[in-house]
C-alpha cells in the first residue's frame, strides 16, 4: 500500500484520478483542483457517524459506518471502473485515515493500483496556504476601471508570457458589477486551492503578471502574504483617456440585463449619492449605457486613484484600449525598467 507524501501524491500521472472520499459537502467546501467526488458516505451518513462518535463511542461509530459502507461497495467499484478503466487511482480523506484505508481496501480487492494521499487533504491545505508566502518576482498591471487590464493579461499570456488571472479565478471582475455575466465564483477554500496550483504551475524563476486588485474580489479575498507581494512589486500603470474607458464598458455591459446594472447600481448607492443614483438608474431605463457608466466612473476613479499612494508606479500611456497594442506597451515598459 504505498502511501504517498503530498508532492508525488499531485505527480502523478494525469490519467490516473484523484478520488476524493470525503462527504459532499466537505467537497463542495474545497478540494484539490482536478479531484473528482468519490464519497464513502454522504452528509447525513457522515453526520450521523459523528453524532455517534460523541454520543456513544468510538466502537459504535465504526460499526455504524460498515452498516453504510458494506450495501454501496458493489457500486463504488463499478463507478472506479467507469473512472479509472486501466484501474489505476490516487485516493484521499480528510487525514489519510479511516474512510480512504477503507477505499483503499475495497478497491485494492477489486485489483486497482492504488496510492493514498498521506496526511490526507488536511496536508493539502497546509500546503497551498504555505505557497502564497513564496517569494515570487511580479510585474504588476494596473489602470482606471475600464482601461481593458485583463484583455491584456490574456494578451500577454498569448505571448508566452507568465499570467496570473486573479479575477478568473475568482469568477468576478472585481466592482459592483463583477459578477454580472460569469459563472458563481468559488469558495473561499477552493479559491485558494485553485491560485496555489497557478501559482506552482510557473517556472521557479518567472516573472508573473498578475492584474492590480484590492484585498477582496467580489465575495473573495487575496491571500494576504501574496496580497502585501502585490503591494510592494512594481506597477505598471496603464493610462487610457476617459471617452475610451467609458465607450468600452458601455459596450460591455450594454450587452447584459437591465435589471442586473441596476441592482449593482443600488449595491452602492451609499457610496454614489443619492442624485448620482437616481440619475444612473435612470440612465439604464433610457438605454444610455454611456451616460450610465460615466456617473458610476467617477467614483471608481477616486477610489483607484487613492489607493495608488505610496506605490512604485511605471506609467504607461496609451489612446487606445487595444489589448494587443497595450501588451506591447506595457511589455516594452517592463523591460526598460528592469
Amino acid at each position: 500500500m504505498p502511501r504517498l507524501p503530498l508532492s508525488d501524491f499531485l505527480q502523478g500521472a494525469a490519467e490516473v484520478p484523484i478520488l476524493d472520499v470525503r462527504a459532499p459537502i466537505e467537497y463542495a467546501q474545497g478540494h484539490v483542483p482536478g479531484a473528482v467526488s468519490f464519497p464513502l458516505f454522504s452528509d447525513e451518513e457522515r453526520a450521523r457517524i459523528g453524532t455517534t462518535y460523541k454520543q456513544m463511542s468510538q466502537d459504535k461509530a465504526v460499526l455504524l459506518g460498515l452498516d453504510f459502507f458494506g450495501p454501496k461497495m458493489s457500486l463504488l467499484v463499478k463507478l472506479a471502473q467507469k473512472l479509472a478503466p486501466n484501474r489505476r487511482v490516487r485516493v484521499h480523506c480528510w487525514r489519510g485515515g479511516m474512510r480512504s484505508g477503507a477505499v483503499l481496501w475495497l478497491l485494492e480487492l477489486a485489483g486497482f493500483q492504488v496510492e493514498l494521499l498521506d496526511k490526507g487533504y488536511k496536508d493539502y491545505r497546509r500546503w497551498a496556504l504555505a505557497e502564497f508566502a513564496r517569494p515570487r518576482a511580479l510585474w504588476v498591471l494596473g489602470g482606471l476601471t475600464g482601461s481593458g487590464k485583463t484583455d491584456v493579461l490574456h494578451a500577454l499570456a498569448a505571448r508566452q508570457q507568465s499570467v496570473l488571472d486573479l479575477e478568473g479565478l475568482a469568477n468576478h471582475k472585481g466592482s459592483a458589477f463583477g459578477s454580472i455575466g460569469q459563472p458563481a465564483s468559488p469558495t473561499q477554500e477552493q479559491f485558494e486551492n485553485d491560485l496555489a496550483a497557478e501559482l506552482t504551475g510557473f517556472a521557479s524563476d518567472a516573472t508573473i503578471w498578475v492584474e492590480d486588485e484590492s484585498r477582496t474580489i467580489g465575495p473573495v479575498h487575496l491571500p494576504a502574504p501574496l496580497f502585501e507581494q502585490m503591494r510592494t512589486a512594481p506597477l505598471l500603470l496603464l493610462e487610457v483617456p476617459r471617452e475610451q474607458r467609458v465607450r468600452k464598458l458601455a459596450e460591455e455591459y450594454g450587452r447584459h440585463d437591465p435589471a442586473a446594472l441596476a441592482t449593482s447600481i443600488l449595491r452602492i448607492r451609499k457610496r454614489l449619492g443619492g442624485l448620482v443614483t437616481k440619475e444612473a438608474l435612470a440612465a439604464i431605463g433610457e438605454d444610455d449605457m454611456e451616460k450610465m457608466v460615466s456617473l458610476v466612473l467617477d467614483y471608481y476613479d477616486r477610489t483607484y486613484s487613492h489607493g495608488l499612494e505610496g506605490r512604485r508606479i511605471i506609467p504607461v500611456a496609451s489612446d487606445t484600449c487595444d489589448p494587443a497594442m497595450n501588451a506591447e506597451l506595457v511589455l516594452r515598459a517592463a523591460q526598460k525598467a528592469h
